[in-house]
């Protein structure tokens, strides 16, 4: 849920053949005294980095094309496994050129973020060292030149103890509101009454599923922030939505790689950033007048939401001469849940009916064990989930699958450190790739196929994985986790209790992963039926 610069930084043409043991020999990283960072690829002194390549997916395959030999021998077992990679490929996010790097250089090495290096971390056991074994020198953030310039520098994600006191109020204020409580489920599945509503007034007529999806969730997160939901066709709310969904597809898209690269030139530029910040502009003055109208209407005895909290705190540290609790904080602090809160969780739902519907045999495994468990009239619970341990081994396992933006989430080095035998200087960018730790044949039994048995022990029930980090690990681990996990399980059991999905058209061109990219790419509109289930008492 973190809203946060994408780093997704990749190769561009042939790899250097020279290469230097000092990433740092182009930075003047060594002038401090510190000695050898990674083995790395070197950059070009005469050209642009020879180690920055164009993103591959979707963007480059022709529509209706799948990723070549991830299609070949589709393979099902009885957990509802299938091939559906390359077993030589990684993720579509996943640099091409890693895999071989990795075999190179190891799971830690050095690539340049126009001229400034930066550390990437592959595979779980390396991650898990750097983001809990060294959590104090990994957890800084880089400063990121977009939403600096968003919120004109008023959060400064460098300011550990800012950041350490508004991530501890902002958690403490969620579970005072029922983040993995019993309260925050009934919030979920008052929202998910209307979300069947939604989809039963489509008569069972082909219908785009990502809005409404879209609307269920970022209606949780208003329901705790603004203490209200927004009907799904209230029009203010719906250009409140678009302008969330372009301010994370931008986050994803080459353009603010290069903003972040070159902010000093981008400013300057015309493009598809500027008009985002406009819009970004009109939910930051929706949320300023939601502010004020709290301010008018507070009751200290009687908090609503996530902004009262915050307003009665800032009252009670007002006298103090630190005090953090200011209207700009408090901006950014909804700006970011209300973003970061919306897009991830209605995404994974989306993957999620992509995957049933190309796999109808999965989708009946879950409509078997939810009828045999629940019945017609039980509105499914949190206390449910271990009851329904096949579905919600298929809920992580979509999570595990589902590709991710690898680097959009740059940690920051604290402090000069030394990891696994390497010194990294302080204030060098470090990126975490999720896939890699997903993909880890260490790891998983089947790491390239969907495979929920990976969550399911040998008795069929569920299974904890260690190496499951869909949210980052870690002192900067996403603080929304419980609240994801909670709509992901909801929503989804909810949905399939009361309707069987089937995709418009049967489309054996194109793999899940391969849809989700173009769906991600705006290249594709897919559509569903949903038909209504009917399941005796």
């Amino acid at each position: 849920m973190e809203g946060q610069q994408d780093y997704n930084w990749r190769p561009e043409g042939k790899e250097n053949t020279h290469h230097t043991s000092r990433a740092a020999s182009h930075s003047g990283l060594e002038e401090g005294g510190c000695p050898e960072v990674f083995p790395a690829v070197e950059r070009d002194r005469g050209r642009q980095s020879s180690a920055v390549c164009r993103e591959r997916g979707a963007a480059e395959r022709p529509a209706g094309k799948g990723c070549g030999t991830c299609q070949r021998n589709t393979v099902t077992d009885k957990n509802g496994c299938w091939d559906n990679r390359d077993p030589d490929s990684s993720s579509p996010y996943f640099c091409p050129h890693y895999p071989k790097l990795i075999k190179k250089y190891g799971p830690v090495f050095t690539v340049w973020l126009g001229s400034k290096p930066a550390v990437v971390l592959c595979g779980y056991e390396v991650m898990k060292d750097a983001l809990v074994g060294h959590a104090e020198e990994f957890g800084g953030r880089p400063d990121l030149p977009f939403p600096r310039r968003l919120m004109e520098e008023e959060i400064d994600p460098n300011s550990d103890l800012t950041w350490r006191e508004l991530r501890r109020f902002t958690l403490t204020t969620l579970r005072d509101f029922g983040m993995g409580k019993r309260t925050m489920s009934e919030r979920i599945q008052k929202e998910a009454h209307f979300l069947v509503e939604a989809v039963a007034d489509t008569k069972g007529e082909l219908f785009e599923p990502t809005m409404t999806l879209i609307h269920a969730v970022s209606n949780v997160i208003c329901s705790v922030v603004f203490g209200s939901r927004f009907n799904y066709k209230d029009k203010a709310f719906l250009e409140l939505l678009d302008t969330v969904t372009n301010y994370i597809n931008y986050f994803n898209s080459p353009i603010a790689r290069l903003y972040s690269i070159f902010p000093g030139i981008m400013c300057y530029l015309p493009g598809v950033h500027s008009r985002v910040l406009a819009e970004c502009e009109k939910l930051k003055k929706f949320i300023q007048e939601m502010v004020e109208f709290h301010k008018r209407t507070l009751d200290p005895a009687s908090p609503r939401d996530f902004i009262d909290c915050f307003l009665m705190k800032s009252e009670k540290e007002k006298s103090t001469p630190w005090n953090i609790y200011t209207d700009h904080n408090l901006l950014g602090l909804v700006f970011s849940l209300f973003a970061a809160g919306t897009t991830s969780t209605s995404g994974s739902l989306l993957f999620c009916l992509l995957v049933l519907v190309k796999f109808p045999h999965i989708q009946a495994k879950i409509h078997q064990e939810i009828d045999e468990v629940l019945s017609a009239n039980h509105v499914p619970s949190m206390k449910d989930r271990v009851r329904l341990p096949y579905t919600n081994a298929v809920i992580h396992e979509v999570q595990r699958y589902k590709p991710v933006h690898n680097e959009n989430f740059p940690r920051e080095v604290t402090r000069d450190t030394v990891f696994r035998g390497h010194t990294i200087p302080k204030g060098t960018p470090a990126i975490p790739l999720i896939d890699s730790a997903h993909t880890d044949p260490v790891q998983w039994e089947t790491p390239k196929q969907f495979n929920p048995g990976h969550f399911l022990d040998e008795n069929g029930h569920f299974r904890r994985r260690e190496a499951f980090i869909p949210f980052s690990a870690g002192k900067r681990a996403c603080p929304g986790e419980g609240l994801a996990q909670m709509e992901l399980f909801l929503f989804l059991t909810i949905l399939l209790q009361n309707f069987t999905f089937k995709a418009a058209a049967e489309d054996k061109d194109m793999d899940v992963v391969s849809l989700w990219m173009a769906l991600e790419d705006k290249k594709l509109h897919y559509k569903f039926h949903a038909t209504r289930r009917s399941v005796s008492s």
